[in-house]
């Protein structure tokens, strides 16, 4: 299992109840999208819906209606001092009044899909359950300067919406785009850092078992003596960055890359004199075509920074591939309008 889902599991099943955090719509310009959220126990909390003033009014508002049937030890949690914070535009909901007077509405009104219930049992009926309401414009009035306005809706969270949490982070894993690492020397394992924080399922393939020792415990790691064959098993849309300690190898695992039409990057580390070499093999030996060597990227993170220090190569790396991944993802939804269009 994947070590973010894990996180997500132990956090929804630690002592105490936890609410649920979510940005419901936006308008305008907002820190997160609709649909990102957030989880918020007495003492702690799990994922972000941006920051800033919204998530501290957030947080206070989860707390607050976490703690109402309990007793007076809520009085103790830390949150933050915002007494003298200015109120809301007249309609919204104000987290710091004592009055509950529109503060809540049935959860079916306007949930997110997310959050409606639709299904059938548990899910049906916690769709009939009241949930916090925080109307909030982005601007002077909090301390923000954004400009839009963010609708964000609060629920406490129960077996069943545990589950539909816990199974929307399962699918939401099994749809991040592969990115492949070959190598486990000093920028491998820097990128392999990197990676480790990004939404990818990155791989590090190597032929020696020490060089994989101690990577990310969110990173994949496979042992292979033909780390070309790994090349040709990679879902589509997959990202390859080929930096092993042998130049021969690395040609033959970017070859195998570059005769593949569904990669979203495949990059190479090194010079201008490994790329020209490289490229003279490719054409004249490998049997490969001008076209297919153009899509490789050469030196890896580009040349804008001179800088050849292993954790800078690969932060400049991630970046790259992240790019060229949202790029690549991009153009892969726009097919289909295209074909309809034509």
């Amino acid at each position: 299992m994947n070590a973010k889902v894990q996180s997500l599991k132990d956090f929804l099943r630690q002592p105490g109840r936890v609410a649920l955090v979510e940005v419901a719509t936006t308008k305008g310009s907002t820190p997160r999208e609709a649909g990102a959220f957030m989880l918020v126990s007495a003492s702690a909390i799990f994922g972000t819906i941006g920051g800033g003033q919204l998530e501290f009014m957030a947080i206070d508002k989860a707390r607050q209606m976490l703690c109402r049937p309990a007793s007076s030890k809520c009085s103790s949690l830390e949150i933050a001092d915002v007494s003298a914070a200015p109120h809301p535009p007249a309609g919204t909901f104000s987290p710091y009044s004592d009055g509950e007077k529109g503060a809540s509405r049935n959860a079916g009104d306007s949930l997110s899909p997310f959050l409606r219930g639709e299904g059938k049992g548990e899910g049906q009926r916690d769709a009939d359950k009241v949930v916090a309401t925080l109307d909030v414009p982005l601007g002077p009035e909090i301390g923000q300067c954004c400009g839009g306005r963010v609708e964000v809706l609060i629920r406490p969270i129960d077996a069943a919406l545990e589950q539909q949490l816990i199974s929307k982070a399962e699918a939401e894993e099994a749809r991040l785009p592969h990115v492949y690492v070959f190598g486990g020397g000093h920028v491998g394992q820097a990128l392999a850092a990197s990676l480790a924080l990004l939404p990818v399922h990155a791989v590090v393939v190597e032929t020696r078992a020490d060089a994989l020792e101690g990577m990310p415990e969110t990173v994949e790691t496979r042992l292979t003596p033909m780390p070309e064959s790994i090349v040709r098993e990679a879902p589509a849309g997959s990202a390859f960055a080929i930096l092993t300690h042998d130049h021969a190898l690395d040609f033959l695992i970017v070859a195998e890359a570059l005769k593949r039409d569904d990669t979203a990057y495949v990059g190479m580390i090194g010079s201008k004199t490994k790329k020209a070499t490289f490229k003279n093999w490719f054409l004249k030996s490998a049997e490969g075509s001008e076209a297919e060597f153009d899509r490789l990227i050469s030196p890896i993170g580009g040349n804008a920074v001179k800088d050849k220090r292993p954790p800078v190569i690969a932060a400049l790396a991630a970046a790259e591939i992240m790019t060229a991944l949202a790029s690549h993802s991009a153009e892969a939804s726009a097919a289909p309008e295209k074909a309809m269009a034509g």
